[in-house]
């Protein structure tokens, strides 16, 4: 086994001095350092007064290192996840976006490619995010309008082995019968997103099995105390939600908002990230539309936000100093509280014991310093 000593530990409940973390593929074992044993380990691992973490997880990707998911090809995965990785990002689901169907089965194709290889030398793969394209015409966002489709459970029947969140606007022609037999075939869940739902049609969709919102805020009805939307329905209700804490999105005083709203349970922070992630500034392609980044800012040449350039050791760091929650509060949003999501808190998400040893070293600044994956040390070794 190995041992991390000297630093903070974040669990659950807190953060730890004084304790070290025994593993191998898998979290063995917290004792106090008083109690370490040199004999009963194989490397002693000083992290120098660093916090050790659980590994992050991004359920809403695009792409990042001048790669995206929908370049559909091994290549672009292996990038996106040697990439994400530096930032502290130790799984991810690769996030469609509305093109060709045909597009569409590539990318879903490749991700199964992926996970079936196992390949990936970076950030592990858990499935796919599909973000459209049965969202609203209204709402779109940065999606091409020409390729948005009534939802029809015929087109992703053959996918729910590996997508694990689709994205839909639930008041749309076919949306109702499409999420009873999505409920019913499989365990993926469905985020309302991209929608022009009335507060009464959200309310609605929840009640029929709609779980999850995606991008909190952006791309959907806003709140208004005569018209309350789809903001207050997610308020209202007990389904957890994304949030793109980069500043830009959404204003950071509604964070403060946020968490006593919605909870430390039911608040998972995203990047939506493009392939200009990480990247210098300059002109990229989201979707086969281009898109422009500067001073942070991705955009449309209409001037509507395009995704984001956010890893997620920054959206941390921006929720902390908008909120001044504490560290181990804010980890949840970006570990436990996302493999809750998507029903992978057996194995990932936290320090536990028996749990994947997909773990993160990182400074006040957040940034990184090691990252694990199942015990192997892929960054700061």
């Amino acid at each position: 086994m190995k041992a991390l000593v000297n630093g903070a530990l974040i669990l659950e409940d807190g953060v730890y001095k004084d304790k070290v973390l025994l593993f191998d593929d898998k979290i063995r074992e917290i004792i106090d350092i008083s109690s370490l044993d040199t004999n009963m380990v194989t490397e002693i691992i000083d992290v120098q007064g660093n916090y050790i973490s659980p590994g992050f997880i991004d359920l809403h990707i695009h792409g990042s290192g001048g790669f995206d998911t929908m370049d559909g090809s091994l290549e672009a995965l292996k990038a996106i996840s040697n990439t994400i990785l530096k930032h502290g990002t130790t799984s991810f689901l690769p996030t469609t976006m509305t093109m060709k169907l045909e597009t569409i089965y590539k990318a879903l194709d490749t991700v199964r490619e992926a996970l079936a290889i196992k390949e990936l030398q970076g950030a592990r793969i858990l499935g796919a995010h599909l973000e459209g394209p049965f969202i609203s015409k209204s709402y779109k966002g940065a999606q091409q309008e020409n390729y948005i489709l009534k939802p029809e459970f015929d087109y992703i029947k053959d996918y729910l082995d590996i997508i694990k969140i689709i994205t839909l606007a639930p008041e749309v022609e076919g949306a109702k019968e499409f999420i009873r037999k999505t409920k019913e075939n499989s365990k993926t869940i469905l985020s309302i997103g991209h929608t022009s739902a009335s507060y009464e049609e959200a309310i609605g969709a929840i009640e029929e099995g709609i779980s999850h919102c995606t991008h909190l805020f952006n791309a959907m009805t806003p709140l208004h105390h005569r018209n309350p939307g789809v903001v207050a329905a997610v308020f209202n209700s007990n389904i957890t939600c994304e949030l793109i804490a980069d500043n830009l999105h959404v204003h950071p005083e509604l964070y403060k908002l946020l968490i006593k709203i919605k909870g430390e349970d039911n608040l998972v922070l995203v990047t939506d990230a493009i392939r200009a992630s990480c990247m210098k500034s300059g002109c990229y392609d989201l979707g086969g539309q281009e898109v422009c980044v500067k001073a942070r800012k991705a955009q449309l040449a209409n001037g509507s936000l395009a995704g984001s350039v956010l890893t997620l050791n920054k959206a941390v760091k921006n929720f902390i100093e908008v909120t001044s929650a504490p560290m181990h509060q804010v980890i949840k949003l970006v570990t436990l509280n996302p493999a809750r999501v998507i029903g992978d808190d057996a194995k990932k998400g936290s320090l536990g014991l028996g749990k994947d040893a997909d773990i993160v070293v990182f400074d006040d600044n957040i940034d990184v310093k090691k990252a694990f994956i199942e015990g192997n040390c892929l960054i700061g070794g």
